[in-house]
């Protein structure tokens, strides 16, 4: 995986390639490649690292063409080296690829044993050479991708173009997303809409196991077997232009100033703003929530967090018993099946290849109704999904979620509060207290933002520790499991999370002068139980960061750090209490001289196992 972007044309397409993979940068990736089919050849140039290395190679070796495909890869098989980038080649075929190949071993084992020379490390590499096969054995290209494609096991996003055929590009999913877009003379494949709308906003979602047939006077679509199929035209949403940092020296931080203006249009989007009520109907769509007896949250990484504070918020208004699973987890313990038993998914691209593997494990294997919060509307997610609850966080850049992480708890607060009053668990002045709390996080958390300079005051102090303890209770439990996963997500140092009651039971033995415990501790009905932790800290000479409310009478507890908050209910606490140690982890950051958009090793949208 990463990133996939490929066109037929009238015109030549490197640039096309080359802008198409600038706008897939916010991905992650550690190495870019193109290639480019010709009437009578086909050329390809690959280079490790970021873009602007591949764009040098370029300037020096231009390739020109009207058919071609462009990815940026982020490692899976093979060290990032330019042997291992993509795309990967035979003589006559070249493929760019997203997914992971199970069985290329054994494939790769069987071609060497037909005499194949292998190049690289990859999976990918096995696929042309078993296209070239097919091809040697006399069949036409697109039937050769067929049969190929029958060897494969696992997931993946293909496009693929041929020797000399500078009128064919033909595309094939599994498992992973793509994306046909319809041009006028020319026609473009992406793994996401991103590198596509500058030239055209008319999409096709292909679905498992669709091939498709790109030519610049149209798109034919067929089946493993070659009939023809047909899938909807749909006009996208996703926004042309959407690499501008403006003001700020990174997207990430854009992002975080964002967040005042996205929760309100979340918020907008959810709540009757006259009325200060919820719409049970308009949040489930086709599911009766006042059936419902159980719910799973489905998520991975800063979307499990989410769902984590989610499990709270409706186990105690709506009073229905909630499992929180990791997604990559939640097939393999194989869970029985409830009667009544609503399946929750959180995804900030609606394309995260475990949410989505577990979603269709919950519809297919325990018969349970599906809602999903996403950011994406025509993700494969949204999809598959009986009801959908749009976050409106725009396009996030930064790899490190930050708005979209807040307007997830947005989301997941309002469907806490609907199934609450379907369920007759909810008065209306209670109802109309929760939304009027919810209406007025976008105010405070623009407060908030204006202790940043503080923050980095903070951030510079503790930029050399070698690694950080977050704690938190109640729902600001994951809101310390964040904070410690942002911070290693793009500062590199090692941080924990932990819920502050637990930290007696081993996290205390970690405690000296040199380890920052950062203690999230709104004051609410847990707060005088945190503050014990705190002076457990204090007592081993621990370095203390503690956020929380000024105290009223001047009375406090003990710490070396305050970042002092806006007062705000239970309900708006995690919401609000995320954004410091989104901040402090971006400084830190910053002062480390790291790499904040793109951190190495990581990828914004995990489209594979």
């Amino acid at each position: 995986m990463c990133g996939i972007v490929g066109l037929v044309s009238e015109r030549n397409v490197t640039s096309v390639l080359v802008e198409g993979l600038r706008r897939l940068e916010y991905r992650g990736y550690d190495s870019a490649g193109i290639s480019v089919a010709s009437a009578t050849d086909m050329l390809r140039l690959r280079a490790t690292g970021k873009l602007k290395n591949l764009q040098k190679r370029l300037k020096d070796h231009p390739v020109t063409g009207l058919c071609g495909i462009g990815h940026t890869r982020w490692a899976t098989h093979g060290a990032p080296t330019r042997d291992n980038a993509h795309p990967h080649c035979s003589e006559k075929v070249a493929v760019v690829h997203n997914g992971i190949i199970e069985n290329f071993l054994a494939l790769r084992q069987s071609l060497e044993a037909e005499g194949v020379s292998f190049k690289s490390d990859t999976d990918t590499e096995v696929i042309p050479h078993l296209i070239e096969r097919e091809l040697n054995r006399g069949l036409d290209p697109v039937s050769a991708v067929r049969v190929a494609i029958g060897y494969l096991k696992g997931a993946f996003a293909l496009g693929i173009i041929f020797h000399s055929h500078d009128n064919l590009l033909v595309a094939a999913r599994r498992g992973s997303p793509l994306i046909v877009g319809l041009g006028d003379g020319e026609n473009f494949i992406g793994s996401d809409a991103t590198p596509l709308v500058a030239y055209t906003r008319r999409m096709i979602y292909l679905d498992d196991d669709d091939i498709a047939v790109l030519s610049r006077e149209g798109v034919t679509l067929m089946d493993l077997d070659g009939n023809t199929i047909h899938r909807p035209v749909r006009e996208t949403q996703v926004q042309g232009d959407i690499a501008d940092k403006g003001q700020y020296r990174h997207f990430m931080l854009k992002e975080i100033f964002e967040q005042p203006s996205v929760i309100g249009e979340t918020l907008r989007s959810l709540v009757d703003l006259a009325n200060h009520t919820v719409n049970v109907d308009q949040i489930a769509g086709d599911i009766d929530f006042s059936a419902v007896q159980s719910i799973h949250i489905i998520a991975c990484g800063t979307s499990w967090h989410a769902g984590m504070v989610a499990k709270y918020w409706i186990e105690q208004l709506a009073k229905i018993p909630v499992n929180v699973d990791i997604a990559s987890e939640y097939r393999y313990r194989r869970p029985p099946p409830q009667a009544g038993c609503l399946g929750v998914t959180i995804s900030q691209s609606g394309e995260t290849a475990d949410t989505l593997a577990a979603l269709r494990y919950a519809r297919s294997e325990l018969g349970q109704k599906i809602l999903s919060i996403v950011n994406v509307p025509e993700s494969s997610i949204a999809r598959d999904s009986d009801s959908v609850i749009y976050t409106q966080a725009g396009p996030e850049i930064g790899v490190a979620s930050t708005k979209a992480f807040t307007t997830q708890l947005v989301a997941l607060s309002v469907l806490a509060l609907a199934l609450a009053k379907a369920r007759n668990q909810l008065s209306s002045d209670q109802e109309s207290a929760l939304v009027s709390e919810l209406l007025q996080i976008p105010g405070r958390m623009e407060q908030v933002l204006t202790k940043d300079t503080e923050i980095q005051d903070i951030a510079r102090e503790l930029m050399h520790a070698s690694g950080f303890l977050f704690l938190g209770r109640g729902t600001c439990f994951p809101i310390a499991l964040e904070g410690a996963l942002k911070l290693k997500e793009i500062s590199y140092i090692h941080a924990e999370g932990y819920a502050a009651g637990e930290m007696k039971h081993g996290p205390i033995a970690l405690i000296d002068e040199d380890l920052p415990v950062v203690v999230v501790a709104p004051r609410d009905n847990l707060y005088e139980k945190v503050i014990s932790n705190v002076e457990e800290v204090n007592a081993r000479g621990g370095r203390v960061v503690v956020i929380t409310t000024e105290s009223e009478t001047g009375q406090d507890c003990k710490a070396g750090y305050m970042i002092p908050m806006v007062a705000c209910g239970e309900l708006a606490a995690p919401i609000l209490y995320v954004a410091p140690l989104q901040l402090l982890a971006y400084h830190i950051a910053v002062y480390k001289g790291t790499d904040v958009d793109q951190p190495r090793n990581l990828a914004k949208s995990v489209t594979v196992e």
